[in-house]
């Protein structure tokens, strides 16, 4: 049977997240699915690279499914533009090697946390950004920031207290950067924990706002407990950017 491999965005502000939920039809995995059960006339199920949470968006989400179909993958994709939602739009798809699946044969992610910090409005960006008009040092975030790059455990942000598997992540970069009025927060690692970019982000406002020290975030990641670690940000600044194979 023919794999596909999909990438799509989204503006998830209006989504229950991206995984399937048996209380809720309104997530991407569902409308996706559905669409393309009813285009195929098949039951189709897919699997994304990650579970972006509720309000999370992407810009990359790559996703794979298998179907039997006649229809090559311009005309597929055609189809697949036509049904989805607006918030939802499929950029390309193309048939992968049959052993290629989105999550297990990903390698890396990079999520991009958007801030806007400023007294100024921005009307037409405010449902895909954090509003922050305090002051924000950039330098002690940054500072702050060094202490988690490399393979750590990181059971201190991490939402999940009863995870099973393993904590441990390599984080590969985090690059905070200011363009005018906005900071932008990348962060790329080969896999992440449940909310984990939203509560180190979170850390690294507290560092930035003169709450808490540079220097204590490196005892905070050693003590693998959530509750030395700052609040989860807001979902609404979050962004899924790119997933690599």
């Amino acid at each position: 049977m023919p794999n596909f491999k999909l990438t799509l965005c989204y503006d998830g502000g209006r989504y229950d997240g991206w995984q399937r939920q048996g209380n809720s039809e309104n997530t991407i995995q569902g409308k996706l699915e559905a669409l393309l059960t009813r285009l195929l006339e098949q039951s189709v199920e897919v699997a994304g690279s990650g579970r972006t949470d509720a309000g999370v968006h992407a810009l990359g989400q790559v996703c794979s499914f298998r179907a039997e179909t006649d229809l090559g993958c311009a005309a597929l994709l055609r189809e697949i533009r036509r049904y989805l939602p607006e918030d939802i739009g499929a950029i390309s798809l193309e048939e992968a090697e049959p052993r290629f699946h989105a999550r297990l044969s990903c390698r890396e992610k990079t999520y991009v946390y958007r801030i806007w910090n400023s007294d100024e409005p921005n009307v037409f960006e405010r449902r895909w950004m954090l509003s922050h008009p305090a002051p924000l040092d950039l330098d002690a975030m940054r500072k702050a920031a060094a202490q988690l790059v490399g393979e750590h455990d990181f059971s201190t942000f991490c939402a999940n207290r009863r995870m099973k598997k393993t904590a441990v992540r390599n984080l590969k970069r985090i690059d905070i950067a200011r363009s005018g009025g906005e900071i932008r927060i990348a962060l790329t690692a080969d896999g992440f924990l449940y909310h984990m970019v939203r509560i180190i982000v979170g850390t690294l406002l507290e560092v930035g706002e003169g709450k808490r020290e540079a220097g204590e975030i490196g005892a905070a990641l050693e003590a693998r407990d959530r509750m030395e670690a700052g609040p989860t940000a807001p979902a609404q600044g979050l962004t899924l950017w790119q997933v690599k194979y």
